[in-house]
C-alpha cells in the first residue's frame, strides 16, 4: 500500500488534453474496424436480396391488412356500445 502513496494521478486538464489528443486517433481505430467486420459480412446476392425483399413487402402488406380489419371492426364494436 505505501507504494501507491507517491504516485500521483494526473489532474483534470491533463487528462482531459490526452483524451483531445487521443480522440482522432479513437475514431480512426472505430472505423477501421468497421471496415475490417465489413469485410467479413456475406453479402445476399442480388436474386436473393429481391427474394428477401418481396417477403417482407409481402408481409407487411398482409399486416397492414390484418391491422386494417381489426381497426375497422373494433370501431364499429365501440359505435355499437355507443348507441346503446
Amino acid at each position: 500500500m505505501s507504494e501507491t502513496k507517491g504516485v500521483k494521478k494526473p489532474g483534470f486538464f491533463t487528462r482531459a488534453k490526452n483524451w483531445i489528443v487521443a480522440l482522432p486517433q479513437r475514431i480512426a481505430h472505430a472505423f477501421k474496424s468497421m471496415v475490417a467486420e465489413l469485410k467479413k459480412v456475406a453479402w445476399p446476392s442480388k436474386k436473393d436480396l429481391i427474394n428477401y425483399s418481396l417477403v417482407v413487402i409481402a408481409f407487411v402488406v398482409v399486416l397492414a391488412i390484418v391491422v386494417g380489419l381489426l381497426d375497422t371492426g373494433s370501431s364499429s364494436l365501440v359505435k355499437k356500445l355507443i348507441e346503446l
